[in-house]
Order: structure tokens, then C-alpha cells, then sequence
């Protein structure tokens, strides 16, 4: 029989972007079905050709936001926050009744270095109020460069926060997370994305300031 997480299927809505197909490449070498989804179809397929041919396998599909989202058992949305409403809006019916991963963070360029605390006060919380009670939102991933992402096996020195207010989704979202790696840190409700999210603009100006790519965050005393 196969193994539970091999049956899961993921859909990665902004899967074009580095971050989203970071992530995606992952999933799908640990036995993900994994959906790419774009606003335009025609692009994800192209993006998902392009990353089989890096993994060396027919791994990963592409079609547009709407049918990825519907196909799937868990949706990731990995846009930027100047698309993160227009993209739910879109997929509110296909979503309704799933967990929704939210890995955004509420960047307001060009000041991408300084925190912005948005009118919902989070990009998490955003999300749940516009897609309501049905959809359990969990947010994962904001603290994780691209640049750790970019090849598959590399080693991402990074653990990722994770926050929800449903115990089943976020446990979901913590096999997701140990799957690309990295370590799951259970951050509590979906309120405390606030902070989470915040700490994208200040790992970002720590990049600048000491010249590197891609600094994360570390959880000490935990075995």
C-alpha cells in the first residue's frame, strides 16, 4: 500500500515564482503529487516542463489557479501580496472545505526591508477572514529564502514557523514542512502570523547589511 503522503495531492498556486517552485520540487521528490497553478494555464504547464526536466522525471502538472486548487487536497498560495487577494478570490469555491497554506508576507516595496503590518494585520489572517470558517489557513514558509530553495538537495539551514488555529491542519502543514528538510516549529494560533510575517522585512535587511543570501531563523533548546 502506498504511503499516506504519496495519495496527498498539492496544489502550489504562484508556483512559478521561486519560492513556490522551490518548495514544489521538494514536495514532488518525496512523493507529492504536485500541482503547479498559474493565472494562466499555458505558463504552469511550461514552468512544470521546465522543472521535471531539472528533477530528471515526470514529476510535477501545471494548469491554471482554478482547476490546481480544485484537484487538490492541500492548496499553497505563494504570490506576492499585490496578487494574494485577486488570488483567493479566485479559488474561494475550489478551496472551500481544505487547508490552505499561506506563505505570504505583506512586503510593501520598494521599503521590502522595513516592516508592513497590512490592514488585516497579517497576510494569514487576511486570508482566512476573506475565505471563511470552511477553509482551514496555516501559514508556513515566510522565513525561508528562495535562494535556500533553488536546488533541491541543498540543505536549508532554516526551521519554519507554523501557526493555525485548527491542531489537524497544522499538524498537515508540519509533515509538509519536514518533508522539504527543514524543521517544523509549531508557532501557535494564526494571530501570532503577525509576527512571523514580520520577520521577512528584517531578515531581509540583514542580508544587506552583512552582504549574504538567504539568512533564516534558528529555535534553540528544543532537542
Amino acid at each position: 500500500m502506498a504511503d499516506e503522503h504519496t495519495m496527498m495531492t498539492i496544489a502550489v498556486l504562484g508556483g512559478t515564482g521561486k519560492e513556490g517552485s522551490g518548495l514544489a520540487m521538494r514536495w514532488a521528490l518525496n512523493g507529492y503529487r504536485v500541482i503547479i497553478g498559474s493565472r494562466e494555464a499555458e505558463k504552469a504547464q511550461s514552468r512544470a516542463g521546465e522543472m521535471n526536466a531539472q528533477l530528471g522525471g515526470d514529476y510535477l502538472t501545471g494548469t491554471a489557479n482554478p482547476d490546481a486548487a480544485a484537484k487538490a487536497d492541500v492548496v499553497v498560495l505563494s504570490v506576492p501580496y499585490s496578487a494574494h487577494r485577486a488570488t483567493l478570490e479566485g479559488v474561494k469555491e475550489q478551496v472551500a472545505g481544505k487547508v490552505l497554506v499561506d506563505i505570504t508576507v505583506p512586503l510593501q516595496p520598494p521599503k521590502v526591508r522595513t516592516v508592513h503590518l497590512p490592514e488585516g494585520k497579517a497576510a494569514a489572517l487576511e486570508a482566512q477572514a476573506l475565505l471563511g470558517d470552511s477553509v482551514k489557513v496555516v501559514s508556513a514558509f515566510q522565513n525561508v529564502s528562495a535562494e535556500q530553495l533553488a536546488e533541491p538537495d541543498h540543505e536549508v539551514d532554516c526551521d519554519v514557523l507554523v501557526c493555525g488555529d485548527d491542531a489537524s491542519a497544522k499538524a498537515t502543514v508540519m509533515k509538509l514542512v519536514e518533508a522539504t528538510g527543514m524543521r517544523a516549529i509549531d508557532g501557535g494560533p494564526l494571530a501570532n502570523s503577525i509576527a512571523v510575517e514580520s520577520l521577512t522585512p528584517v531578515l531581509l535587511y540583514i542580508n544587506k547589511a552583512y552582504g549574504i543570501k538567504g539568512s533564516g531563523i534558528r529555535i534553540t533548546g528544543i532537542p
